[in-house]
């Protein structure tokens, strides 16, 4: 009589569903009626969408720090947010999980027919074209609809965050020739931008304002591009340093910041400054 296979000797791939089929059947618990968690059984599609964004985010940051664990905990996360959404769905006949998988699979096989049909290509640009084209007609629409410049900026202001929209939205549009002839032009725009949000600052209603608020960023946002910046980045580092600084001012101060005036926290501030100077995190010049 042979033996049972011991743990070297268990299928990958069998172990790999057998740990989903645990996750989906937990996720399914703590929706159940009877025995489930109150808070997960508060939840909906739409309370949900702040923590996708968030382990989205989340995700990104474990892949920065090249931290093995940290990567496979924030895909973890990541994931339960699609079982989630799943399970709430099948709760009322709208979708399941095996919809959404067998969804995935079928568009990757569809949009990849050199590796799984006879389509031949020659390059990763060849592959990006079929990969419109196939798109394209699942949408019922041309080759030449799908590449109407407004449809595809309309996409990106809808589905990316502002910033990585907005550098988009830049790219595609100075593309079709909406450019500056050189950086002097959008140095002139940029100034142009700021006197005109001033303005509406000090004479025009906020609804105004917003709109002039949102043209300087704009601008911003193209300056980075012409200087093979990444604003998101950008921002992203500068909050890390804003925080750390702070951090260095609250283990050196005596008391809690709210109690030092203004003189005092901007002492407080250079202190710790000239303490992180040099460090990885303060690498990118001060703000």
């Amino acid at each position: 009589m042979s033996s049972s296979p011991d743990a070297a000797q268990i299928d990958p791939q069998a172990a790999v569903l057998e740990a989903l089929q645990q996750l989906i059947d937990v996720v399914a618990q703590l929706r159940s009626p009877e025995r489930g968690c109150p808070w997960d059984l508060a939840q909906t599609p739409q309370t949900l969408i702040p923590y996708v964004l968030e382990e989205a985010y989340e995700v990104v940051d474990a892949i920065h720090s090249g931290d093995s664990k940290a990567i496979a905990e924030e895909l973890g996360d990541l994931l339960l947010q699609v079982v989630l959404q799943a399970q709430i769905a099948s709760e009322t006949s709208e979708f399941t999980l095996k919809e959404v998988a067998e969804g995935i699979t079928q568009k990757l096989i569809r949009r990849h027919p050199h590796v799984f049909g006879s389509l031949e290509v020659r390059d990763a640009e060849e592959v990006h074209q079929n990969w419109e084209r196939i798109k394209a007609e699942e949408k019922g629409e041309t080759v030449v609809e799908a590449q109407l410049l407004s449809r595809k900026l309309r996409g990106y202001a809808r589905k990316l965050p502002p910033l990585m929209a907005g550098m988009k939205i830049s790219q595609k549009a100075a593309a079709a020739g909406f450019e500056w002839d050189d950086i002097n032009g959008v140095w002139a725009k940029f100034h142009e931008e700021l006197a005109e949000f001033q303005q509406a600052i000090e004479q025009e209603d906020r609804t105004q304002q917003q709109a002039e608020l949102g043209d300087l960023l704009f601008t911003l946002i193209n300056l980075a591009r012409w200087y093979d910046l990444d604003p998101a980045a950008a921002l992203q580092g500068t909050n890390q340093r804003v925080i750390q600084r702070l951090a260095t001012m609250e283990a050196i101060a005596n008391r809690s910041l709210s109690d030092y005036s203004l003189e005092e926290l901007d002492k407080l501030w250079e202190q710790a400054k000239a303490l992180l100077k040099g460090s990885p995190d303060e690498k990118i010049s001060q703000p």
